[in-house]
């Protein structure tokens, strides 16, 4: 009977899944669609901007004659008269508010054509949230659609409890490396704007006197590709350290220990406890991911100025220490989140570690700070050299 609810329980939540999947994928085509409009709006404006500054270009010429031409015949009362003069002026003031004009038209251009920018990479990101949700929601499916019989008698074994936790892991992370070496390869829209935005200013170097104008908009042009060439560095090491691999848990976890103080401005300290050991692969990401969750809730929740994260190696078991001087809270208040689920990074974290047959505990004291521990099992068929 028991086999049978918890049955009717799993295909209830996946039909609910499945319509909550259709409709983020309605979503997706809605994004899709906005986004599509924004590039094409996107190119108009592009274009526009370069004749604007092509007709600024040619105004600056006009202006500069006219002025010429006013200083001529205000100078020469002998060949010039009065309505000479009058003339001369009427014509370079009309030709000082066209440039004028043509200017502030530019400025308005080059500020729409940004904010464009910055509105499609925003909508390219909730697109990517929206597909990896989808994926996610597949996974799941995959998992709840299975053979619930063979699920229940893999559980029963403590070591397979532990190695189906690891392949899941390492499942994961292998679905990170292919997600990484596809943005790195990539970059395809990113690249696209750049060429054009190179082209506009090969185009405006044929004109001696757009040399300003092209050296503002490849100045533009450094900036844009500096910074998203800084943010795809960042996305690559969140989605999988390369040094993880290479180097091993330690290593990397100093890094980010090092980068999290440079972006929080959190001091921060590592301590290592014993002696260092290289774990299964997919044991290493899920330390690291246990620890990047952990600094995350310190710097979303407990406004603290000092954080220590502690790696203790035994012959049995990793330690995973996180200590914060931060606010606090009352432990059985977060205990009845983490039971109902609506404290998502703890949830997570607690789900990774039982999947580990580890255990989480956490100690805290409000004005004082919080102590999270976490205690994975190292079974001697896992442990590498």
């Amino acid at each position: 009977m028991e086999v049978d609810a918890l049955d009717r329980v799993i295909k209830n939540a996946i039909d609910v899944m499945e319509s909550s999947k259709y409709q983020i994928f309605e979503i997706c085509e809605s994004v899709r669609s906005e986004r599509e409009a924004l590039y094409h709006e996107l190119q108009q404006v592009i274009e526009e901007t370069t004749k604007t500054i092509d007709q600024v270009d040619q105004y600056e010429v006009e202006y500069r004659k006219s002025r010429i031409r006013l200083t001529e015949v205000s100078r020469d009362f002998k060949r010039y008269n009065e309505e000479d003069i009058r003339l001369a002026y009427e014509a370079a003031t009309q030709m000082q508010t066209q440039l004028a004009m043509y200017r502030e038209k530019e400025i308005h251009l080059k500020h729409r054509r940004d904010d464009l920018q910055k509105r499609l990479k925003n909508v390219d990101r909730q697109l990517e949230r929206a597909e990896t949700l989808v994926s996610q929601l597949n996974v799941v499916l995959e998992y709840l659609s299975g053979d619930l019989n063979q699920v229940t008698r893999l559980l029963e074994s403590a070591k397979n409890r532990q190695l189906m936790g690891l392949k899941i892991i390492l499942a994961q992370e292998e679905e990170r490396k292919r997600i990484a070496r596809e943005i790195h390869d990539g970059l395809a829209q990113t690249m696209a704007n750049v060429v054009l935005r190179t082209e506009i200013a090969e185009r405006m170097l044929t004109k001696q006197q757009a040399i300003s104008a092209v050296k503002e908009e490849l100045s533009d042009l450094k900036s844009q590709v500096r910074d998203g060439i800084e943010e795809v560095r960042k996305i690559i090491f969140n989605l999988r350290p390369m040094a993880l691999d290479d180097l091993g848990l330690v290593p990397t976890l100093r890094k980010f220990v090092q980068d999290y103080e440079e972006k929080t401005k959190i001091l921060t300290k590592f301590e290592m406890v014993g002696k260092e050991f290289r774990l299964p692969s997919g044991m290493e990401a899920a330390v690291y991911r246990l620890v990047q969750e952990a600094f995350s809730n310190v710097m979303k929740h407990a406004q603290a100025t000092h954080v220590v994260l502690e790696l203790t190696f035994q012959k049995s078991m990793v330690k995973i220490t996180v200590t914060d001087n931060g606010t606090g809270f009352l432990k059985e208040r977060i205990d009845r989140k983490i039971e109902s689920g609506s404290h998502f990074g703890l949830v997570g974290m607690r789900e990774r570690v039982e999947l580990l047959e580890g255990r989480m505990d956490i100690q805290s004291t409000i004005g004082v700070g919080t102590k999270l521990s976490m205690v994975i099992p190292i079974k001697s068929e896992t442990k590498e050299d």
